[in-house]
């Protein structure tokens, strides 16, 4: 299950327009590399439950033909939190027997290798196992806290890092196997973090840990959100770009300077003398008028840069291009 239901508040004003996982990185939707990233390691049957912009989302992924998965939507009126979505759709998920499900947050950009969270969770013998990396600052994310064997012992929520007992955050990626649907706690809206986990501890229900080294970026804020689509677009996560790749030193038509890496969507035009630095990503439909010089950021589809205008390290769109999907 892809979780993409969430309103992605933190990443407004892109998030006015569009919904979060349908946000781009590398011109893609980040959905779509989620949606790859699962066909990639096997998984052929798929459910995304929406909310915020529904039809967007199902436009711009589809029905998962072009990524090899059949691809399923369960729309939620209301909110239901992250666990209440999963709840929602318990009937798909548990379809398999007593094998094991994924769920993964939507808005995430990764490569993390699924094959090896599902092998550590039949291994670990709980009900559920966590994705977490180790990270420097601790005080944005959720902390789990556990025993030597990796089993959960406790949760501390963006806590101060003098007094966080652990330095592995959530990731949002889940395997589970089906009887947790036993510990979830009636009534909605419900989440994993404040429902879900406590009530299995509550209960000492052992669940588990994997500690993933592959890349992992929650695309939680703007700044984020550009440092994401920056190393994606450097090869530092797995994604499939969209658009023409310039690298290294190029000269385009009208003495248009390149200094890539340099990623360029359709339908783009580019103005006589114009200079374009990477890391540099050019959504579709954008318009840089001549002599514009532009150095490092994202140009989400349909922006616009005047002539002899500077852009640099930063984000920058059409609203109207974006809400279309047209990209």
């Amino acid at each position: 299950m892809v979780m993409a239901a969430g309103l992605g508040t933190r990443l407004r004003p892109i998030t006015w327009e569009i919904p979060k996982p349908v946000v781009p990185v590398c011109n893609r939707p980040i959905a779509a590399h989620l949606v790859q990233l699962l066909s990639s390691h096997g998984f052929d049957q798929v459910i995304a439950n929406l909310h915020w912009f529904p039809e967007t989302v199902k436009a711009c992924v589809g029905d998962g033909s072009e990524y090899g998965v059949e691809l399923s939507y369960r729309y939620e009126e209301e909110l239901l939190g992250t666990a209440g979505g999963v709840r929602g759709v318990a009937e798909f998920l548990a379809g398999g027997g007593d094998d094991a499900f994924v769920v993964l947050a939507g808005d995430a950009l990764t490569d993390v290798d699924l094959a090896d969270l599902v092998a550590a969770h039949r291994a670990n013998g709980g009900v559920a196992t966590l994705a977490v990396k180790q990270v420097a600052d601790v005080s944005q994310y959720g902390v789990i806290v556990t025993d030597g064997e990796g089993r959960v012992q406790g949760f501390q929520e963006k806590p101060d890092p003098a007094e966080a007992l652990s330095d592995l955050v959530n990731c949002m990626i889940y395997a589970f196997s089906p009887e947790v649907f036993d510990y979830f706690p009636d009534g909605d809206p419900l989440d994993f973090a404040t429902d879900v986990f406590p009530a299995l501890l509550a209960h000492d229900v052992p669940f588990h840990v994997h500690r993933i080294d592959r890349y992992w970026n929650d695309i939680g804020t703007l700044p984020e959100y550009v440092t994401g689509n920056l190393d994606a677009l450097g090869g530092r996560v797995a994604v499939d770009p969209v658009g023409e790749l310039l690298e290294g030193e190029t000269t385009l038509a009208g003495e248009v300077e390149v200094s890539g890496p340099v990623l360029i969507g359709s339908d783009v035009e580019i103005g006589p003398g114009a200079n374009l630095v990477g890391p540099l990503i050019v959504g579709a439909g954008s318009r840089i008028g001549a002599g514009a010089r532009l150095r490092a950021g994202v140009l989400l589809p349909g922006a616009e840069v005047p002539a002899r205008g500077v852009f640099a390290h930063g984000i920058a769109g059409g609203a109207e291009r974006l809400a279309s999907g047209d990209w």
